[in-house]
């Protein structure tokens, strides 16, 4: 008999997120909208998922329930959720590592997810470290950045790979044919920054995206939208990624301020709210929702904690995406192509 794949596109950690299972369980009844094809494996409680799932007919006909007994809490270390084999986050990674599912979507503890993730589902043979990634706004339309935070220090060839597996990325959840790719650095001239990041440059001029290595960018580029992939280590991206999201909620608040500090500006307020609501829908953190852990032997994403139905619905759009545009086979064709220009080798840290 002809091997089928996977039962299940995605499992699902239900008891994941500040307001699981509920929101978790809305999310996949917008997702079973988007995605009628799909079937999702819901990993939980079985008492307390199984009486909201009744309720959502759409989400109920397209998931599979699986009891798990244990939640691994938000405060949780990494070490201790490995060692609950019981929880929904790990039977979900269990499906994916098992080959019943394609993918994971969590809203749970980042920590242990990526923790659980990278010593269960592994990373890919042509990959020294998984990267996490994300989409965010900029002024010429959507921005991979990566690494997020999965590691903190990178040598010259973890940073080749971050672009590799960023250029992957951006062509499947952005419909790029070529996206353009930057290396975050302290200046755009060549001779700044330190050995390893000019070593990545180089080895990236000479690959087969040179043609689309736009060099070395800073920090302003990342909103201007200079590049389509912006690569860093996961030290400087993520507090790249916290400074943006402390930004975007000071002009938010900014804004209201300003439009409720006097009857003349509440007036104001009427006359602008449309562009206003243009801009909030554009801004909305819920469009950017879901984190991918990529170069794993499968799809994991980790949805914010905090998010609404809206969002994790939005994660599991990015973990589709993933699934069913071949995006690991992507990145192997990719890797398989800089093999043929030029072996990697480690190099100064």
């Amino acid at each position: 008999m002809a091997d089928t794949g996977p039962a299940f596109s995605l499992a699902i950690d239900a008891m994941g997120g500040d307001a699981a299972p509920e929101v978790v369980i809305d999310g996949l009844e917008l997702a079973a909208e988007r995605h009628p094809g799909a079937r999702f494996l819901l990993v939980g409680d079985e008492a307390r998922v199984g009486g909201a799932l009744a309720l959502r007919k759409r989400a109920a006909k397209v998931c599979s329930l699986r009891h798990a007994p244990e939640v691994i809490s938000g405060d949780l270390k990494p070490t201790a959720a490995l060692r609950m084999r019981g929880s929904s986050m790990r039977i979900a990674i269990d499906a994916v590592a098992a080959g019943e599912a394609s993918g994971i979507v969590s809203a749970g503890n980042t920590g242990a997810l990526m923790a659980l993730a990278k010593i269960i589902i592994k990373t890919m043979p042509e990959i020294d470290r998984p990267a996490l990634a994300a989409i965010g706004p900029s002024a010429r339309g959507d921005v991979v950045l990566l690494d997020l935070g999965a590691n903190v220090q990178c040598d010259a060839r973890n940073l080749v790979e971050f672009a590799i597996m960023g250029d992957a990325f951006a062509r499947v959840a952005l419909g790029l044919t070529m996206p353009s790719i930057g290396l975050l650095n302290v200046g755009s001239e060549e001779l700044k920054g330190d050995d390893r990041v000019r070593a990545a440059a180089e080895i990236l001029r000479d690959s087969h995206v040179g043609a689309q290595f736009r060099g070395f960018i800073e920090g302003h580029d990342i909103t201007a939208g200079t590049v389509d992939v912006v690569v860093t280590d996961g030290f400087t991206g993520n507090v790249a990624l916290k400074t943006g999201e402390g930004a975007l909620k000071l002009m938010r608040d900014l804004l209201r301020q300003v439009f409720t500090s006097s009857v003349p500006a509440r007036l104001g307020y009427l006359l602008a709210r449309p562009a206003l609501d243009r801009l909030r829908e554009w801004m909305d953190p819920r469009r950017y929702n879901g984190a991918i852990l990529l170069g794993l032997n499968g799809v994991v994403v980790k949805s914010h904690g905090g998010t609404d139905a809206l969002g994790f619905a939005h994660a599991v759009d990015v973990a589709m995406d993933m699934v069913t545009h071949g995006y690991n086979d992507r990145i192997r064709d990719g890797f398989d192509r800089l093999a043929s220009r030029k072996r990697l080798a480690p190099s100064p840290s």
